[in-house]
């Protein structure tokens, strides 16, 4: 059996299993896709995948870190 029948022409999941929830913005902050996007993504067509691909890398400034811990102690003065 050749391995042919295993491969895929399909858009990867930008998935990086880091599957957190920003509170703000909604969006995973690991993939930056939205709730939606990611439930989706298996019956999405290539040109659909595409597309959410190419908004990922502008979704990035949507996420203001928050921060706790030491950081914010020292930054209350």
């Amino acid at each position: 059996m050749s391995d042919d029948v295993w491969k895929r022409a399909e858009i990867d999941s930008p998935c990086i299993k880091v599957c957190v929830i920003h509170p703000e913005s909604r969006l995973c902050t690991g993939c930056l896709r939205s709730i939606d996007e990611i439930t989706a993504w298996s019956r999405l067509t290539p040109e659909e995948r595409r597309s959410i691909m190419a908004t990922l890398p502008a979704r990035a400034g949507q996420l203001r870190q928050r921060r706790g811990g030491r950081a914010a102690r020292l930054n209350r003065g």
